[in-house]
């Protein structure tokens, strides 16, 4: 599974991570920053009163993410009566 995740920097300096699974695989970094700083631009996003988390955009990135089964049983066929 792909994800893109976008880092911004809250206005009391912390890292908030938004990570969205169903992004386009083949966005540009221009058309990327212009989004988040859009987002940023909204001051739409807050915890409390006081912090704006998504205030200053510093990072992007696609993540790609491979599942490994170690078993499943969703799919074992019950016994025989």
């Amino acid at each position: 599974m792909r994800t893109l995740n976008l880092t911004f920097k809250g206005n009391l300096g912390k890292k908030h991570l938004l990570k969205l699974s169903y992004a386009s695989e083949n966005l540009s970094a221009d058309a990327v920053r212009q989004a988040m700083d859009q987002i940023a631009n909204a001051h739409a996003f807050s915890k409390g009163d006081e912090e704006d988390i998504y205030a200053k955009p510093i990072a992007a990135k696609y993540v790609d993410t491979v599942s490994t089964v170690l078993f499943n049983d969703e799919k074992k066929e019950a016994p025989a009566a």
